[in-house]
């Protein structure tokens, strides 16, 4: 119920913002209008695949193996809209490299396929839909179209807009553009290391099971189930924090271009915000589920903050694991 009244209330800030934005005098060129209509498109044709695709096939991943896609093909659209603009080709830079890295993680768990809408699912829409109420068909195909399909498109279209914003600025390129790039840059190495220190500890702890041991037959620290080594030691989502200030860095672009009021303000931050909610409700459902596979996990989550690497893990008892092979 708090996720559900979470989203209504930031979905209607959101609004607001830009609502806010418009009376405030951010008024839209021309150009922007132009781009926008090609970028509502895009969107639009992918909510419709996403949804049709989706309750067809039952696999309900079509929007995930699109996550890492699409905001690459709008940064491009704005970019070139945008006359290959030094702002404009940062940003690009940066959102090219955070898809590749993304699209290559997804491939690695078999969610695409030649057959588009075959692959790997995602192991939480999985989970969802045995949970009430959304094993009711037409409760989930609602939740499909609006959440899954719609919402998730518009929050993906919303995280590129900045680009939008600062398509037509005259301003130089200066101390917050060349800060904003650094982060963006920093944000996502951290996200890479943390990709894969878990993809190490992963790896591992299968080869344990898939040759016939049990969990808790597992040599520590394996046989905790979940990783708490690198960055995971510090934080209990490390990838997460690292994707968000991933694009809220490319946000602070607005800044440097010139077109933010009051500091730092422009209608284009919805997105953030947004996308920060979305990561407040999948946070919660993957550690719902990892408390259910593990004894231990509630107490990482007492011993460690969600995203900020302030406090580093330790067992009951004071007692620390030995090291994990990052390297696999």
């Amino acid at each position: 119920m708090k996720d559900k009244i979470s989203l209504v209330v930031t979905s209607l800030v959101a609004i607001g913002i830009i609502v806010v934005g418009w009376v405030a005098g951010f008024g839209i060129s021309e150009l922007q209008k132009d781009t926008l209509v090609i970028l509502g498109i895009i969107c639009a044709v992918s909510v419709a695949y996403c949804f049709i695709a989706g309750e067809l096939s039952r696999n309900n991943s079509q929007m995930d193996k699109l996550w890492s896609v699409l905001p690459i093909v709008y940064a491009f659209v704005i970019m070139i809209k945008g006359g290959f603009k030094v702002r404009l080709i940062l940003i690009a830079i940066v959102v090219t490299l955070w898809g590749a890295r993304l699209t290559y993680n997804f491939a690695k768990k078999g969610a695409y396929s030649l057959k588009f809408w075959q692959g790997e699912e995602d192991y939480r829409w999985k989970y969802l839909r045995s949970q009430k109420p959304f094993t009711n068909k037409l409760i989930w195909a609602v939740f499909d179209l609006f959440f899954i399909s719609f919402y998730q498109n518009a929050v993906v279209l919303l995280i590129t807009l900045p680009g939008v914003a600062v398509m037509e600025s005259t301003a130089s390129i200066g101390v917050v553009d060349i800060l904003s790039f650094a982060f963006a840059l920093g944000f996502l190495s951290y996200e890479v290391i943390a990709d894969r220190q878990q993809n190490a500890f992963q790896v591992k702890k299968y080869e344990y099971l898939n040759s016939g041991m049990k969990l808790n037959e597992l040599p520590a620290p394996y046989n905790r189930g979940f990783c708490v080594k690198g960055l995971w030691k510090r934080s209990r989502h490390p990838n997460y924090l690292g994707e968000q200030g991933i694009w809220v860095s490319l946000y602070t672009f607005v800044i440097g271009a010139g077109v933010a009021t009051w500091g730092v303000f422009n209608w284009s931050v919805t997105g953030c915000m947004l996308l920060i909610l979305i990561f407040a409700g999948s946070s919660r459902m993957a550690e719902s589920i990892s408390t259910s596979k593990y004894d231990l996990y509630p107490g990482y989550i007492q011993g460690v903050f969600k995203y900020l690497p302030l406090k580093a893990y330790k067992e009951v008892g004071g007692k620390d694991d030995e090291t994990v092979n990052v390297n696999g």
